[in-house]
């Protein structure tokens, strides 16, 4: 008897400034599926939201343009209908697993994990609740802070509170350099470093315009950026690490450095730091991971200082996955390939799933037993 091949459908594109880059990924993801192991599908949501269909995103993935592509799948659609969006939905019913590639918002912030969960679907990644904090800056430090995992110093500027939180008040408080960011953002979007009033005032109203909340940390006098990528659901493993390099006369790891211009950025990996200091970032990666209740994959950011201090800066809970993203590239430092990181990935997927699945969303009475129906068994059949 041959064991079903399992369908896994990649969900990519999306609204953020990442949609390209989650372009990327998903084609890489694709290209290193086992499609003896695997029958793959992908569905693309256009920078407005749509959800084009298996087919005209394959068109995109074969290299067709993409607003032409999207000009004829919405064509005929109509959009006064509230579900318009999501119509292709119907092609997922036979998904076993979703790969959601999603970068930034829809994607990372728990929406994607929600429409899942209706689903009753596994998916890579973590659930709708952790998403959700994981993705909000300033939710993220504070449950860091609650569980004595050190991260810089900071206040949360609201277009409510503003009054109160003038540069000079800040400054006296963290310092006079400091680095201004929406709470709810990724790829470094709306991200200033200031050092006056002016670019402080500057700052936070450019902050408004991708949120409405917007953190004001402390700066690290000349920080190492260290990453480090996490694998696994209850029990996770940290991988090696890696630093980025900016270019000289940079202020910090930016958009433009990113996504335009990366010529001059320089990735250590691994990077070479004293046996104490690399173990306590990989617990400190741990314990984040732990305590922000994370599944599957994360990568963990850290500053570290010139006395060797590390401080958690952010999680991505949904790392990049192109030829040149570090989550990948930590891992196969650590003995785990590109390819047998997806084969894990999508297992600890369905661990996921069918560990939930055990548990009693019903009403049962007083000792009775649910057994867990839809759980996925290692042929890739389920359960009544």
């Amino acid at each position: 008897m041959v064991a079903k091949k399992l369908h896994v459908a990649l969900l990519f594109g999306g609204n953020s400034s990442e949609h390209d880059v989650s372009k990327r990924s998903a084609h890489n993801i694709y290209d290193a599926l086992d499609k003896d192991k695997y029958e793959v599908s992908v569905f693309m949501f256009t920078k407005d939201g749509f959800l084009l269909g298996n087919k005209d995103s394959m068109r995109i993935f074969d290299g067709e343009n993409e607003d032409e592509v999207v000009a004829q799948a919405i064509k005929d659609v109509d959009f006064s209908n509230p579900l318009a969006n999501v119509q292709n939905l119907s092609e997922v019913k036979d998904v076993d697993v979703f790969y959601p590639v999603i970068h930034g918002n829809m994607g990372e912030d728990g929406t994607v994990q929600g429409l899942f969960r209706l689903l009753n679907k596994p998916w890579i990644g973590s659930g709708v609740a952790s998403s959700a904090v994981s993705f909000d800056k300033d939710l993220t430090k504070q449950l860091l802070t609650l569980h004595g995992i050190r991260n810089t110093r900071y206040v949360v500027v609201t277009p409510e509170n503003q009054a109160e939180y003038p540069y000079e008040k800040v400054a006296a408080d963290l310092g006079e350099t400091l680095f201004v960011k929406p709470a709810r953002q990724g790829s470094s979007v709306g991200i200033h470093k200031v050092r006056n009033k002016e670019e402080y005032d500057k700052a936070i109203q450019d902050g408004f315009h991708y949120d409405f909340k917007v953190m004001v940390e402390e700066a690290i006098k000349n920080p190492r950026e260290v990453e480090c990528s996490v694998l696994g659901n209850r029990k996770a493993d940290a991988s090696q690490l890696g630093a980025i390099n900016i270019p000289e006369g940079d202020d910090f790891y930016d958009y433009n450095n990113k996504f335009v211009d990366a010529s001059g950025v320089v990735f250590q990996l691994p990077v070479n730091l004293p046996e104490k200091l690399t173990k306590e970032i990989q617990q400190m990666s741990l314990d984040a991971f732990r305590v922000l209740d994370n599944r599957g994959l994360a990568r963990m950011d850290f500053l570290v200082d010139e006395n060797d201090v590390p401080y958690f800066g952010e999680v991505n809970n949904l790392p990049g996955f192109t030829n040149i993203s570090l989550y990948p590239q930590l891992w196969a430092l650590s003995g785990i390939s590109y390819a047998e990181l997806i084969d894990k990935l999508i297992q600890l997927a369905i661990d996921e799933f069918n560990e939930n699945a055990k548990l009693h969303y019903d009403f049962v009475e007083l000792g009775q037993e649910k057994v867990g129906k839809g759980l996925i068994k290692k042929d890739g059949s389920k359960t009544e």
